[in-house]
């Protein structure tokens, strides 16, 4: 698979599952943590590092927060409960990203990121594959800010 973005449109029931454990097996607490890391290193460089806090400390609290998330909705421990508020992990989430205004094309470079640190992984296909799936239709719902022509904005 090339890891491929599909369109997302407003008002787009999504179904997702979450990543099959399988991920979090094949990487481990340690790998999880590595590619994670990896990830939010790119994008601090990236175009929509505007969304996350340009203080390098503040940034490394971002980036272990979230890593605690993928970490846990892979299949890992559960160690994002505490920032979840009794809330369902995926609807934390999706309310977290209300917060920022998220277009296609901030959806499309999170995403495009995410490909390029996947791309380097070295365990099976179809774990990542399967992944990709639940990154592809999850961002979908993180996506609040709509074109209302053909503009294409961060």
């Amino acid at each position: 698979m090339s890891f491929e973005i599909t369109k997302a449109t407003k008002g787009e029931r999504v179904k997702f599952n979450n990543p099959n454990p399988a991920f979090y097996e094949a990487l481990g607490y340690n790998g999880m943590q590595e590619l994670m890391y990896k990830f939010y290193d790119e994008i601090y460089h990236g175009d929509i590092a505007h969304f996350f806090p340009q203080d390098h400390g503040e940034f490394e609290e971002v980036k272990k927060r979230n890593t605690k998330f993928f970490i846990q909705i892979c299949g890992g421990p559960s160690i994002y409960d505490d920032e979840m508020r009794g809330k369902d992990l995926d609807q934390y989430m999706i309310d977290i990203h209300k917060n920022f205004s998220i277009y296609l094309k901030s959806r499309d470079e999170w995403l495009g990121t995410f490909r390029s640190v996947l791309m380097e992984l070295d365990i099976d296909q179809a774990i990542k594959d399967d992944f990709w799936d639940y990154l592809d239709k999850f961002s979908k719902l993180t996506v609040n800010r709509w074109p209302k022509e053909s503009a294409y904005l961060y």
